[in-house]
């Protein structure tokens, strides 16, 4: 059970992401008022995401890494598709 400052959200990874992590998607606790960025920029610090960028889908919909998370949502980090 988490406390009443954390939040449970489930993160599905994507291309690249997927590889660097090594799974599909997981649940992970955050803090209240935590952002989407706050999130990525956790699993991922600075070095460890080679760059890439990423949107954002909190609850299926495109959101900013600014929007703020909900106990319960799911939100996936999608990298840019490339290919031709």
């Amino acid at each position: 059970m988490l406390s009443a400052r954390m939040l449970s959200v489930t993160v599905r990874y994507f291309a690249r992401l997927r590889e660097l992590r090594g799974i599909a998607s997981e649940e992970v606790a955050v803090a209240v008022n935590s952002t989407a960025s706050d999130l990525y920029n956790k699993i991922f610090p600075s070095g460890e995401n080679e760059g890439i960028s990423v949107g954002f889908a909190l609850n299926k919909c495109m959101v900013s890494g600014e929007t703020k998370l909900s106990d319960g949502d799911e939100l996936a980090f999608i990298p840019p598709v490339g290919g031709g």
